[in-house]
């Protein structure tokens, strides 16, 4: 085997999420992942620091939420930042639905993954508050706004992987949010 091995972070997280469904998370070892991307042990923990991180990535998410902020102008309300990033995530996402069914249903089956997702989560919101905070948005303003923007990912995601759902992701996000909207305004939604 080569030094250099071309794509290998995706290699593994492909080894990885199709190991962890066939087999189940907990069955599955680090070196069985290696093995089935054709790598060594030693260059999956180049890449990531535990079996857990191949289906969460780095902060890969958190760069790019980050840097859509920061593009966005300044004198735009924090709440209409949140549908720039919300349509920025779809565009990510909406060619990896079933890579993302699958890998939902690897989380769903295990608590320390389940736990996992939070945290993942709880840490965009707050680069996403701390973003907002940086653009002059006030406290709770920003930590509200960053909060919100995260429910609405969430249930707009596990909405857009339902097996019902054949939409692009960036409609069913800006649904969600439209119905944040209406409910933040007093209404009852639909």
């Amino acid at each position: 085997m080569g030094r250099w091995e071309p794509n290998a972070r995706g290699r593994l997280a492909e080894a990885a999420l199709e190991l962890y469904s066939e087999r189940g998370f907990e069955q599955t070892t680090v070196a069985e992942i290696a093995k089935r991307a054709g790598l060594t042990e030693r260059t999956y923990f180049r890449h990531y620091a535990d079996k857990r991180e191949v289906l969460f990535g780095g902060s890969e998410l958190r760069d790019l939420l980050v840097e859509v902020v920061a593009g966005v102008p300044e004198s735009t309300a924090p709440i209409d930042v949140l549908a720039v990033v919300l349509d920025t995530f779809s565009e990510m996402f909406d060619d990896r639905r079933e890579h993302a069914r699958k890998r939902q249903a690897v989380i769903a089956a295990n608590a320390e993954l389940q736990e996992r997702e939070l945290i993942k989560l709880a840490s965009l919101s707050a680069a996403l508050a701390e973003t907002l905070r940086g653009r002059g948005v006030p406290e709770p303003a920003a930590s509200l706004t960053a909060e919100t923007g995260i429910a609405v990912f969430k249930v707009g995601f596990e909405r857009w992987i339902a097996a019902s759902e054949d939409r692009a992701m960036a409609p069913v996000m800006r649904e969600l949010l439209d119905e944040f909207k209406v409910v933040a305004a007093g209404g009852h939604g639909s």
